[in-house]
């Protein structure tokens, strides 16, 4: 069964984006660890915001299919983008038994939040950016039950960036 991993940025105190959606706070000087992440997956799950932020920069992840879970979206410019409506942990568990590599959960925290309720998250990286927004998105939503994880590894960078990695 494919695997859905949650790989996001997230500052110090816990935000996924800044208060505008804003996300000019993240470390981009190196690699930290995306090219071989990106050869373990062949499919995104993004809500309609992240998607529209990422398609302002041209086709989304061109080598992936893109899920979109949206219900403003209908036109769809790019072939490998598909618009899901339905509902989002039942369309997560058919995805995760159909052939492929592991599957990118790339946010926002209304696509994260439903798939951290039903136990759908596989795997966390977390890559903490060493900043304070002190506002904005934050990654999770209230959870109605804790959830648990073992540390898989940690990594830590030069710049201050650390990435954790938790599995079920």
């Amino acid at each position: 069964m494919r695997k859905v991993v949650l790989n996001v940025a997230v500052s110090l105190d816990g935000y996924i984006a800044g208060p505008n959606g804003e996300y000019d706070w993240c470390l981009t000087d190196d690699d930290y660890g995306m090219t071989d992440f990106l050869k373990s997956v062949d499919a995104t799950l993004m809500g309609g915001k992240s998607y529209r932020l990422v398609k302002q920069y041209g086709p989304p992840y061109p080598e992936f299919t893109n899920y979109v879970f949206t219900r403003t979206e209908k036109e769809k410019p790019y072939e490998n983008v598909v618009f899901v409506s339905e509902d989002i942990p039942g369309f997560v568990r058919s995805l995760q038994h159909k052939k492929g590599k592991d599957i990118w959960l790339f946010g926002g925290s209304e696509i994260i939040h439903p798939l951290m309720e039903e136990n759908l998250v596989d795997e966390l990286m977390l890559s903490i950016h060493p900043v304070l927004l002190g506002s904005g998105l934050p990654l999770f939503q209230d959870l109605g039950e804790r959830k648990t994880f073992r540390l898989s590894d940690s990594i830590t960078y030069p710049s201050g960036l650390v990435q954790l990695i938790y599995k079920k």
